[in-house]
């Protein structure tokens, strides 16, 4: 969050995210079976939720800014996502590329592709650095959104338009998602490449947040009756997330099938709404989740960036030594001792990579929204 104030709330749920994500990630690339039971087999919804997260985020600084008098700088909001996200990428990226049997042990994908972050086009599942997907995707709304939003907004003087748009698109990614399915549904690596990896099929996950920054910014009487109902928006929110998961767990896949249709095309879609109304509870002072306070949760949220790109690298590295001193990565003290220290590799990278750029960007280009 680029505001000092922050909320238990948004801080909950990212902090949610990155456990999820690391649960499910010690599942596929360290242990081979599922240590933490169901959360390691649906702990792949944490991006989903940073998804959302972040749509909201990004897109009430956009919209913040072009309601207020000071106007929507772009070169200053890229400038100001480039130092919040980029220089932690990069130390990550040079550590695959001069380790690369230490941190992937896989095939890395052209250094272009990380540069350009179109990394998740025809991305192989496995590869080295694969998790970078999700940035790739963030990075490419980064740039998308405040175009979108300046063509509407500022230049139609029209929000109506934006709600189209933003209506418009997320149909449009439930239909490529159904196309996709009709070509390699039945196949399980070729969906992970060109559904589950694809900008195209996952886009849209963003745009439920952005659609609740557009609510707050330019709907200010139905963004606060909303808040009031943060209860309500919390019990829909777990109930249609609970919803999303039971298609995924149990409507998703079947062998010698492969996936089916309806979890493919809308699954993701109600996951993603599900996640928003999450967010939004998150955000009404009459929330159970707004007032729910987890201790330690605001600081895993803060190095939640590091962790993410850090965790999968360093969980590799260890595997050798882990077996050299027979720790099994399936015991209590194998488990413990790699998210510790997966916890401590993302606490220098925050501190010693993320710290000093965030304190540059707010020095030279401070937010003004």
């Amino acid at each position: 969050m680029d505001s000092k104030v922050r909320l238990n709330g948004l801080d909950t749920l990212r902090s949610c995210a990155i456990l999820l994500v690391l649960m499910y990630h010690y599942m596929v690339f360290v242990s081979h079976e599922p240590s933490f039971g169901f959360l390691s087999e649906i702990g792949w919804v944490g991006v989903d939720l940073f998804f959302v997260l972040s749509g909201y985020l990004i897109g009430n600084q956009i919209f913040a800014g072009l309601k207020s008098e000071q106007g929507f700088s772009l070169k200053t909001f890229y400038i100001r996502r480039a130092l919040r996200t980029l220089p932690n990428f990069y130390v990550v990226l040079a550590i695959y590329f001069l380790f690369p049997v230490e941190a992937g042990g896989n095939a890395v994908t052209p250094l272009w592709k990380f540069l350009t972050f179109t990394q998740n086009f025809d991305l192989k599942p496995g590869s080295a650095f694969s998790h970078a997907w999700s940035l790739s995707i963030e990075e490419q709304f980064y740039v998308a959104l405040p175009l979108i939003a300046i063509a509407t907004i500022a230049t139609l003087k029209s929000v109506r338009a934006m709600w189209v748009v933003l209506l418009l698109a997320m149909a449009a990614a439930a239909g490529m998602r159904y196309w996709m399915w009709q070509q390699v549904g039945d196949d399980y690596i070729q969906y992970y490449v060109h559904i589950y990896y694809s900008t195209w099929c996952r886009f849209d996950e963003l745009l439920p947040g952005v659609a609740l920054a557009l609510l707050k910014n330019f709907h200010s009487p139905i963004w606060t009756r909303s808040l009031k109902y943060g209860h309500h928006s919390f019990i829909a929110g777990v109930v249609t997330t609970a919803l999303a998961m039971v298609l995924f767990t149990n409507f998703s896949f079947v062998e010698g099938q492969g996936f089916l249709w309806f979890t493919t095309t809308f699954g993701y879609s109600i996951l993603a709404c599900g996640f928003a109304l999450l967010t939004l509870a998150g955000l009404s002072p009459n929330s159970y989740l707004y007032r729910l306070r987890i201790p330690g949760a605001s600081v895993l949220a803060l190095w939640s960036y590091a962790l993410y790109l850090v965790h999968k690298p360093l969980m590799n590295a260890l595997l050798r030594p882990f077996q050299a001193w027979d720790i099994s990565v399936k015991s209590a003290l194998g488990i413990a001792a790699m998210f510790a220290l997966s916890l401590l590799a993302a606490y220098v990278l925050y501190r010693l990579v993320e710290t000093p750029f965030m304190r540059l960007r707010d020095r030279y280009f401070p937010y003004k929204g």
